[in-house]
């Protein structure tokens, strides 16, 4: 009877943390599409979105269509949930008057996981690549910057919806640290400047910035799996989107940096060491050790 009980017992003495944890679906990928379907369905109820139903089915049809292709090609299992989670981003973060930019944005998108890896992992981030190509491909083509507004209600909604995924996919940290830097030279800007502090409060507000850190640069696939590189690579893409945008007037440099800096990590090679992330099984969060260069295990003697 004992012996019967105690798997019982043990599941009692589990924190309540670890609980939820067990109940919750293992892939991040369910979190995300939830998040980001709430996300658009309070956009349409709550902000006048100019994106049409035809432009999200073109999205939606062209990225199945080219992920089930690459999958044959490739040999490999059709997955649904990352050409729609795609779409979904191409449905909150682009914007045309015309239905092809979506088409092509969705094509580049799924398409740059199947033509451009390295050590069998795709480099760019799908709906960042997606819209990165769209901008540069037609002038027809931008991001919704101002359509999202600088309602501080917004905001955290998107980062408590944000947060719920990156936690469930162990990249909890990019936001945070994205957000941190971003925010920290923004304003350092403003205090060297003399400007009041309303200019970079309502800047940092914008739903734009907590969906990009949150559901975008967060990807788990195409960030650093080591987490020091990852530091490293999240830092990078957080300053050179400042530069781009203040510096340069790139108004869009929150898409192009990490996607300039994702080539650059291709080229290089770094940050290619570690655990492969896989769907399902997210590694240890703050796996960051310091020197960057990975240190050498001593040499055990037969007598130890």
């Amino acid at each position: 009877m004992e012996t019967y009980f105690a798997p019982l017992k043990e599941t009692a003495r589990r924190p309540l943390l670890a609980k939820i944890d067990a109940a919750l679906p293992r892939d991040a990928r369910w979190f995300q599409i939830g998040g980001q379907a709430t996300i658009l369905a309070v956009g349409f109820l709550a902000r006048d979105f100019n994106v049409t139903a035809a432009q999200i089915a073109a999205a939606l049809t062209t990225a199945m269509l080219v992920q089930w292709l690459g999958s044959k090609l490739h040999a490999g299992r059709f997955d649904w949930k990352s050409p729609l989670i795609s779409t979904l981003s191409l449905a909150l973060l682009l914007r045309s008057n015309d239905i092809w930019p979506f088409a092509l944005a969705a094509a580049i998108a799924i398409g740059s996981k199947f033509a451009v890896r390295r050590d069998n992992v795709h480099i760019f981030n799908p709906a960042n690549i997606g819209i990165v190509a769209a901008l540069l491909l037609s002038n027809d083509v931008w991001t919704s910057v101002g359509q999202w507004g600088t309602a501080p209600w917004f905001a955290l909604f998107i980062a408590a919806l944000g947060a719920l995924v990156c936690w469930r996919a162990s990249r909890l940290d990019v936001p945070v640290l994205f957000l941190g830097v971003y925010a920290g030279l923004v304003l350092a800007r403003a205090l060297y400047l003399g400007d009041p502090l309303g200019i970079p409060a309502l800047r940092l507000s914008s739903a734009e910035l907590f969906l990009f850190a949150f559901f975008m640069i967060s990807d788990p696939k195409t960030t650093p799996d080591d987490g020091r590189w990852r530091a490293v690579f999240i830092f990078a893409s957080a300053t050179l989107a400042y530069v781009m945008q203040f510096h340069f007037f790139i108004e869009d440099g929150l898409f192009f940096a990490p996607a300039i800096l994702a080539a650059v990590r291709a080229l290089t090679g770094l940050g290619f060491s570690g655990e492969r992330y896989e769907w399902g099984r997210p590694p240890a969060i703050w796996r960051i050790r310091w020197p960057l260069k990975q240190p050498t295990k001593p040499q055990i003697a037969p007598a130890e």
